[in-house]
């Protein structure tokens, strides 16, 4: 409809009024909504303006950029490093691929097993919209919070991750924009530019972004089903000195991995005998299942040396846009992490704190827990009979305990980019495993996420539509009918 609304407007004078939706809902034969939708799209690409108790009228036209102007220069201002540079940072570029990959939504015709946001039906939407409104009555929300954090904000973030009567107090805790911007400030205020920092292998791609944004080098640590392997940790600090290490011990992305207790006791020490921090991404910590053990306590819950800087968000829970994180860190680095958190963003804005305080503190967050993880319990279980039914090559030999995602090993020689291509052509949108990888990839992979599809059905599908994607790209040969029933 919006293509269609798009070439009516060709017919129409600067401000002349567009017909009334009622009139657009009966000439298109469409809902309400599908029209209101549609007008905001026009809106937002400033063809149109809705003036509330009016109507809709054709937005003024815009005037034609200027030709002739010369923006060559720009590659070599973005490209040149200042002479006698004390320190070499590589290239200034910013490849964020990797992340926008998983945040552009696809088509709705395309059904989404890529995406790393949950879908609506998965969010405690009633729940935000209500600790919306109270947190907009209490006094001072549009006040100018403190630099760190509201205090109960800080103190609730410190039992979460250390636990009632915990090692972690208020003061330990610094209040961020999400996980993303934590883990932005982490890598800022840790290593100096030019320096390596150790990430898994494979790892999320915001922690590849942002090191090499930062001027950092990421030097891959494998990863194997019991997460990072800790001796090749100890070596990686003694060839590089390097004095960081990122790493999501919970629900790795991609490999849903959680680190096994020996290692758990392994990485800590291997980075206090290195002098090194360890930054621990607890980004899953709330996609717990409702069939999995207990998850074992952050490292940061057991750590008197202060070693582990911990980030925790609620995002993932919640929405992308309520984004509230923290960091915790204890001596001096809380410090510089307070300082570089400041001359980036200044302040967390007090109406989502107070916001957050609401949820967190309302009965409805725990039945919101409990919900979400029956949902993806649900989900992951779907998604594996579908691909244990279509694609039993492809069924990963340890199903991860928690998460949103599956990590599928594809046979030696798939041209993963090509797979991922024919599969959106197919309808589904799966996530390509190269970006996940430092260096280069030792494997194909896709990433398969369960969050993004509006219920399980539209998983069964989805690998349908990924399995006629693989025989067409030669992957599979056809044996059998490409609709398996």
């Amino acid at each position: 409809m919006v293509s269609e609304l798009r070439d009516e407007l060709n017919r129409y004078s600067d401000g002349e009024k567009l017909p009334s939706s009622r009139a657009l809902v009966a000439r298109y034969g469409v809902g309400p909504v599908t029209v209101s939708r549609a007008i905001s799209s026009l809106a937002a690409e400033g063809l149109v303006v809705a003036r509330p108790g009016s109507g809709v009228f054709k937005a003024p036209s815009r005037r034609a950029t200027t030709a002739g102007g010369d923006l060559s220069w720009q590659e070599v201002a973005l490209s040149a490093d200042p002479p006698h540079s004390a320190v070499d940072v590589g290239p200034r570029g910013v490849d964020a691929n990797g992340l926008l990959a998983t945040l552009v939504a696809p088509p709705p015709e395309v059904i989404d097993l890529n995406g790393g946001y949950p879908h609506a039906v998965l969010r405690p939407e009633r729940a935000l919209a209500a600790a919306l409104a109270r947190a907009g009555r209490r006094p001072g929300t549009w006040s100018r919070p403190p630099v760190e954090g509201l205090a109960e904000l800080r103190e609730w973030f410190a039992r979460d991750v250390g636990g009632p009567g915990g090692p972690l107090s208020a003061s330990d805790v610094l209040v961020t924009g999400g996980g993303q911007s934590a883990l932005t400030t982490a890598l800022r205020a840790l290593a100096a530019p030019g320096s390596p920092v150790l990430v898994e292998s494979p790892g999320y791609p915001g922690t590849l972004a942002v090191a090499r944004a930062a001027g950092l080098r990421p030097v891959p640590v494998p990863v194997d089903a019991d997460g990072v392997r800790t001796d090749l940790l100890a070596d990686a600090f003694a060839a590089t000195r390097a004095r960081l290490f990122v790493c999501q011990p919970l629900f790795h992305n991609p490999t849903g991995a959680v680190l096994s207790p020996r290692r758990r006791t392994e990485v800590v020490r291997v980075a206090r005998a290195a002098g090194a921090f360890v930054v621990e991404d607890d980004f899953a910590r709330r996609m717990v299942h409702a069939d999995s053990p207990p998850a074992p306590p952050p490292l940061a819950a057991d750590d008197p040396d202060g070693v582990v800087v911990h980030i925790r968000s609620l995002t993932k829970a919640t929405s992308p846009s309520l984004r509230i994180g923290a960091l915790t860190a204890r001596g001096p680095a809380w410090e510089r992490l307070r300082a570089v958190q400041v001359v980036d963003g200044l302040l967390i804005p007090r109406p989502l704190q107070e916001t957050t305080l609401e949820l967190v503190g309302s009965p409805a967050w725990t039945r919101h827990l409990r919900t979400l993880a029956e949902a993806l319990r649900e989900r992951r279980t779907a998604l594996l009979a579908a691909l244990g039914g279509a694609l039993p090559e492809l069924l990963p030999e340890r199903p991860p305990p928690g998460g949103y995602h599956l990590w599928l090993r594809l046979p030696d020689g798939t041209d993963e980019h090509a797979v991922v291509a024919s599969a959106l052509r197919h309808g589904v949108a799966v996530t390509a495993g190269g970006p996940y990888f430092p260096a280069e990839s030792p494997a194909p992979h896709l990433r398969l996420s369960h969050v993004g599809a509006p219920g399980t059905g539209h998983l069964e599908e989805g690998v349908r539509r990924l399995r006629r994607a693989l025989i067409d790209t030669g992957v599979f040969p056809v044996t059998v009918s490409p609709d398996p029933g």
